[in-house]
């Protein structure tokens, strides 16, 4: 996959949900801060709240400027901090991860 491409990920949330609120106050801060540092393009990202069997579950899509893109926002620390924080809000359950973060394409 090219480093220049765009990708799409569609993060998945394993919200506790003692801690709703407080995950709720950082994914509004996630989007704007990956814009304003110019990792994330493209359409608006979208939010969804749901449950799964097990629990709350909250999914973000958005597009990432490029691979480079990720792994700036992994060394920001502007991201780091939002992430850091959003982390013990966050349980693994189901034996699925806190948090997951496939990436995507657009079918044809």
């Amino acid at each position: 996959m090219s480093t220049t491409a765009p990708e799409t990920v569609v993060a998945q949330y394993r919200v506790r949900a003692d801690r709703e609120a407080e995950f709720r106050a950082l994914l509004e801060r996630h989007e704007p801060t990956l814009r304003r540092l110019g990792l994330a393009v493209g359409a608006p990202t979208q939010r969804f709240r749901g449950h799964e069997r097990e629990g709350l579950l909250y999914v973000e899509i958005f597009t990432w400027r490029d691979a480079a893109a990720v792994e700036a926002a992994h060394r920001h620390p502007e991201v780091a901090a939002i992430w850091d924080a959003m982390e013990p809000c966050l349980e693994a359950r189901g034996g699925k991860p806190k948090w997951d973060f496939p990436h995507v394409s657009p079918l044809p």
